[in-house]
């Protein structure tokens, strides 16, 4: 089998930041790394879980909601996947996520979609952590422009 496109980036030299990952016709995925591969600092299976719905919620209900195709986690905790239509320009898109993430960091209340009915595993789940892991993101995307976006 041919090697997957994520799996050609070198890890070890990769930091913290916002990639074009790949472009499929018009979709695109964006690499938001969150957290230095390899390093032993990943986030926790409850804080991505948490990131997750919140992420997923804002941008489904941003001004970008129709052009959003998935949001979600790596399995390697370094951080998430976000895939848009092309008709979002990289300035816009580092606008969505900096108002996404300071939702997170700040987000105060029951966390959408988190009852036992609206999710698989309602019970894992820790809103701090994740507040802390996205305000740790905010530093790190106020240094994002559309310039830097490639591995």
């Amino acid at each position: 089998m041919r090697k997957i496109a994520s799996f050609k980036v070198n890890h070890d030299t990769l930091k913290p930041g916002v990639y074009i990952s790949r472009k499929d016709g018009d979709a695109v995925t964006y690499d938001l790394r969150m957290k230095t591969p390899n390093s032993g600092s990943y986030i926790t299976p409850k804080s991505l879980h948490t990131i997750e719905h919140l992420l997923a919620t804002y941008v489904r209900n941003s001004e970008y909601s129709d052009e959003v195709i998935y949001a979600g986690p790596m399995g390697c905790r370094t951080g998430f996947y976000l895939i848009m239509r092309d008709s979002v320009s990289s300035d816009s898109l580092i606008s969505l996520l900096r108002a996404a993430f300071e939702y997170i960091a700040n987000f105060s209340g029951e966390i959408p979609g988190s009852t036992r009915i609206e999710c698989g595993n309602y019970m894992e789940h820790d809103l701090d952590a994740a507040k802390a892991d996205a305000r740790e993101y905010c530093e790190i995307l106020k240094n994002v422009t559309a310039g830097n976006m490639s591995y």
